[in-house]
């Protein structure tokens, strides 16, 4: 099979050694892939611009894939080119597609209560931290037991999108579920232990420190029911929560709620930045919550609101309210 080809091997081992994320890896490994089949299993070093060019307008005209899935695409086929190959792919006559900016979709506060109240036990309190947090959904479900500060009230986010540590608040109502949480996560890991088995944990870290599993710190909040092989070591491991447990979860809640909007885990994170936005909160700051790299990726929640502006109203809002 085509994932244990030597080739193959190589371009993961290269990764890895780069410290890319298993999410890129994965997903680089799928599209490099792709770039083979489609050029029916032609080795890539035979290979050049041309036909990079004629795979990616495949996506965009056969496949209408969507405009960062192609750029996915295309980091991928470079990454092996230029890292791996090392072959320079030089200039080729091809643009991406640009993506047309789109709104987030943004919930109201009382449209996230219907939600929550239709939500229970354990998914209740994840979805309440994605909103709460504004965390991603797997950024939530990879928290560890040292990440939660119960005493000032924030979360520590490891290793985030784009590989970055940051900090975010936590709301003082979600403290009393997550002790429980805790309480119980650290009762699976003693029973893990006696079996000599625990949390999944970074590679180079369980290297040095080979007990650190036992650590209660490392404990995943919302651990996995079962266990699993570590996708590195392929150690006997127990990982966090999968997100389709979570995505499951919502889907029902949200028509229970009778929210007529396409609700997913991240439309909480969406609807966290446009009220905070709403209430006050210095822009800066909501994009230092987020872990946005640029404020204008963050700007895009005060088109949300309607007011680009501090102040800002309708003009109509002015004559009417004058007459």
């Amino acid at each position: 099979m085509m994932p244990q080809s030597p080739f193959m091997e190589m371009l993961r081992s290269e990764m890895r050694l780069r410290g890319y994320s298993l999410r890129t890896e994965k997903s680089y490994l799928y599209w490099i892939r792709q770039y083979i089949r489609f050029h029916n299993l032609k080795h890539p070093s035979d290979m050049g611009a041309e036909q990079v060019k004629s795979f990616l307008s495949w996506l965009a005209c056969e496949r209408y894939v969507a405009v960062n899935t192609q750029k996915v695409a295309l980091n991928a086929v470079v990454f092996m080119y230029h890292k791996v190959l090392k072959q320079d792919l030089g200039e080729f006559d091809f643009k991406l597609a640009q993506k047309p900016r789109s709104l987030p979709i943004v919930l109201t506060p009382e449209e996230v209560l219907k939600i929550l109240n239709k939500l229970d036990g354990r998914n209740k309190t994840i979805v309440e931290m994605l909103y709460g947090s504004g965390l991603r959904v797997n950024e939530c479900l990879a928290l560890r037991v040292q990440d939660i500060c119960l005493k000032t009230f924030a979360v520590n986010i490891r290793g985030g999108k784009g590989n970055k540590d940051r900090q975010s608040i936590l709301s003082q109502h979600l403290v009393a579920p997550l002790i429980e949480l805790i309480t119980a996560a650290l009762e699976v890991q003693r029973k893990d232990n006696e079996c000599g088995v625990g949390p999944s944990m970074p590679v180079a870290l369980a290297r040095k420190y080979p007990s650190a599993y036992k650590s209660p710190g490392w404990m995943f909040i919302f651990p996995s029911p079962g266990l699993c092989a570590h996708p590195i070591t392929g150690e006997l491991c127990r990982h966090h929560l999968h997100d389709s447990v979570i995505r499951k979860a919502l889907k029902p809640a949200v028509f229970a709620a009778g929210v007529h909007k396409k609700v997913n885990c991240h439309t909480f994170r969406h609807s966290f930045a446009t009220h905070l936005l709403q209430n006050g909160c210095d822009i800066r700051t909501v994009q230092e919550l987020l872990g946005h790299n640029d404020v204008k990726t963050t700007q895009i929640y005060t088109h949300v609101i309607g007011q680009h502006y501090a102040g800002t109203i309708s003009p109509l809002d002015r004559i009417k309210g004058s007459s």
